[in-house]
């Protein structure tokens, strides 16, 4: 088997590549380094059946290229940066939408390409009144760009799957945890505090509610949808949404403060205003898991147990806020 992992250098796309080469595939990683980390993959270049593409999801000749012979493209690269999309207002539309349409053409033109498991988010949902949210919510009204390219992304994995015969998986994400972590509010903490640490600025007033994954329970999501449950009689359709997150959630301060403590460090806090840290950003995040929970899956992971990994992987291995400037 041949699998294609696009954003093969970030957080998610490493931690898949490493799943599928433990599970004998083929598999070709395309990255554009623009927020990729070559260290994610030193242990893939090792195995001989790993081959590395430096491209873009934009540059559809390479894209058609590496799509020849692949059974399942597991398309992960996107623009993650919700906060910069209203500074350049076209880098959703472009890495995102636009991306995800150049994969799913050059899948239809490389006739062997059929399954896709695609990286959505929790931001495709703005910010829904139903709680815990459920897959099926209806027109959910926007509040990020971001989030707006994730739901049209959405749209058209369903469409490509409906009208040309493919497989196709969109796993709504919350903000995930673990080795590897590269960017969020335990990067920015800890990077903080690592500057300074006397006293920790919050973005917002700390009361905003979020849910976190483990990345080692979203991966293992992926996997008994897209590769142990089919051809499955349990998935009823050729596309199909999964929520993926906790049935839990933490406060931003309480967040705070679990860091600190694993630092060993009493900082002063420093507050914003209301509960948004930005512009899009969601108050109150908590997804209804029991769509993928009836199938078997169940996050093992608590988010307190998260944070605290997270908090140390992230000193153990300091070079990547080097990385990540």
């Amino acid at each position: 088997m041949k699998a294609l992992v696009t954003g093969s250098s970030g957080f998610i796309g490493s931690h898949i590549v490493d799943e599928l080469l433990k599970r004998n595939y083929e598999v070709i990683g395309l990255d554009n380094l623009s927020t990729g980390i070559r260290r994610f993959l030193d242990d893939a270049r090792k195995n001989e059946k790993f081959y590395e593409v430096e491209s873009d999801i934009l540059k559809f000749e390479d894209l058609c290229n590496c799509m020849q012979g692949v059974d399942i493209v597991y398309h992960m690269a996107a623009n993650a940066d919700i906060r910069g999309g209203t500074e350049d207002t076209k880098i959703d539309l472009e890495q995102n939408t636009i991306g995800t349409y150049n994969v799913l053409e050059a899948m239809r033109l490389s006739k062997s390409s059929s399954r896709i498991c695609f990286a959505s988010s929790a931001a495709a949902l703005g910010e829904p009144e139903s709680f815990p949210t459920p897959e099926d919510l209806p027109n959910p009204i926007q509040t990020s760009l971001y989030g707006a390219s994730k739901l049209a992304c959405e749209g058209l994995v369903s469409a490509y799957c409906n009208a040309f015969d493919m497989e196709g998986y969109c796993f709504r994400f919350v903000s995930l945890l673990g080795p590897r972590y590269p960017h969020g509010h335990v990067f920015d903490f800890v990077k903080k505090l690592k500057n300074d640490s006397s006293k920790l600025e919050i973005l917002g007033d700390g009361t905003a509610q979020k849910s976190y994954l483990h990345i080692n329970d979203c991966i293992s999501a992926l996997m008994l949808i897209c590769e142990d449950l089919r051809p499955a009689k349990d998935l009823d359709n050729s596309f199909e949404i999964f929520n993926l997150g906790m049935e839990e959630y933490i406060e931003v301060s309480e967040s705070a403060q679990l860091i600190v403590n694993e630092l060993g460090l009493k900082p002063e806090f420093y507050f914003g205003h209301g509960k948004r840290g930005w512009v899009g950003d969601n108050p109150f995040v908590l997804l209804d898991i029991s769509k993928i929970k009836k199938l078997g899956w169940k996050p093992r992971n608590t988010i307190k147990e998260s944070i605290k990994e997270t908090t140390n992987w992230l000193i153990q291995n300091e070079w990547i806020f080097d990385e990540r400037v």
